[in-house]
């Protein structure tokens, strides 16, 4: 094994967790000293002595847009980059990887925050799941409520605490317990516990700015609806209408096939519930969801944020056009509009082997287009009745929903 205070020479940075306390081991100190610039945030940077002639530099706000230029500033140049804890935890070391590649970056952690937070609770890793909400939505919470969960939250400020408590209280749980951990690894932590509902009370200036959020949900919640499962209840959603009903939408997506990592073009997306459950299927699913109607395509946005997938990419307009620019998609789902022309071609060409498509029509026009499909392109043809026991005077009977037909195809 390489000695740590000799990196490689291929390496353009070398990323160093550090504690809260600022500490650091002899030769992580080592490393730091002999660069000729050291990047960091400024807390970062005043936590490690100053050296004669070494230049320093606080990250860039928006870091995104700066960055590539603060890189090239210091091409060349011996760098090192300061972090909290383990840099590819919710960290600096990912965008860095992300911008110059794994061989360019020497990534050298110290304990994680959530590895800190789970000691101090007692909780396994196995048996607890970590959320980062640094820089991201605090909604992608809701995802991860089930009975029993337990949820480290990795936050982004002081006033996380009381968003949380809000989300968690608009999901049926504002009775669950909420620890805040604060500074951790340091000198002066803090610990404190209060159900969600008592902290969305708390000021923001009676929380460290620095802390993890422990969230213990019951195994006796009652409330709870949540499922990764495909097929969440038709009133999960706000919809005005324009909804693929649970049960085709479970068939749908049984089709489609959700992986980690894959991106679904959900066209003609309605209420949004097909990419909404592609995304719940794993975290790092993504889907672009495209809607001609504002209305409609405000309320996706909406109904993805209540279901814990805020990242889900809402396109405004018709298709094909609005598909011209988009990521080139690993499934498509198309709920309506089969029948403009060019939608279908366009989504078909889109498809690399192994992609997914499932359409669904409802009219004799669609249903025509899908079996001349089928004849051209095989796939599997389907045709889905659905009844639902309702009243029928003072008795009880089957009352059935528009049969809709659906193409499904795998290149």
């Amino acid at each position: 094994m390489p000695d740590i205070a000799d990196p490689p020479s291929d390496a353009a940075l070398t990323v160093i967790g550090i504690g809260a306390d600022g500490s650091l081991d002899g030769a992580a100190e080592a490393l730091v000293r002999d660069a000729e610039v050291v990047l960091g945030g400024r807390r970062h940077l005043a936590a490690v002595p100053v050296m004669p002639g070494q230049e320093r530099l606080a990250w860039p706000t928006p870091l995104a847009e700066h960055l590539p230029s603060l890189l090239e500033r210091v091409r060349g140049r011996r760098t090192v980059a300061l972090a909290s804890g383990d840099p590819m935890v919710s960290g600096i070391g990912t965008t860095l990887v992300r911008a110059l590649g794994a061989a360019a970056v020497r990534i050298i952690p110290s304990i994680s925050s959530a590895a800190l937070a789970r000691a101090r609770m007692g909780w396994s890793a196995e048996e607890s799941v970590v959320v980062g909400l640094v820089g991201r939505h605090e909604s992608r919470l809701v995802r991860e409520i089930a009975p029993g969960r337990r949820i480290l939250l990795l936050t982004s400020g002081a006033e996380t605490p009381a968003i949380v408590g809000a989300l968690l209280v608009g999901a049926g749980c504002g009775d669950v317990a909420v620890t805040l951990l604060g500074d951790l690894g340091s000198a002066h932590e803090t610990r404190a516990r209060r159900t969600a509902r008592e902290w969305v009370a708390v000021p923001a200036a009676d929380v460290p700015p620095l802390h993890v959020l422990a969230v213990e949900i019951p195994a006796s919640i009652s409330d709870w609806h949540s499922t990764w499962v495909a097929g969440l209840p038709d009133d999960a959603f706000d919809h005005d209408g324009q909804l693929t009903k649970r049960d085709l939408r479970a068939s749908a997506l049984a089709r489609l096939r959700p992986a980690p990592g894959q991106h679904l073009w959900d066209v003609g997306a309605g209420a949004g519930s097909v990419g909404i459950e592609w995304m719940r299927a794993h975290p790092t699913c993504h889907t672009t969801a495209v809607e001609s109607d504002p209305d409609r395509a405000a309320r996706i946005a909406h109904n993805a944020a209540r279901l814990g997938v805020p990242d889900l990419v809402v396109v405004e307009g018709h298709a094909p056009d609005a598909l011209a620019h988009l990521p080139r998609p690993d499934a498509v789902f198309i709920g309506g509009g089969a029948t403009r022309p060019g939608v279908l071609d366009t989504c078909l060409a889109a498809l690399a082997l192994g992609g997914r498509l499932v359409v669904h029509g409802v009219t004799l026009e669609t249903e025509a287009l899908l079996a001349e499909s089928y004849r051209t392109h095989g796939g599997e043809l389907t045709r889905i009745a659905v009844e639902s026991v309702a009243p029928v005077g003072n008795f009880t009977g089957w009352t059935p929903a528009r049969t809709v037909t659906q193409w499904a195809l795998t290149r």
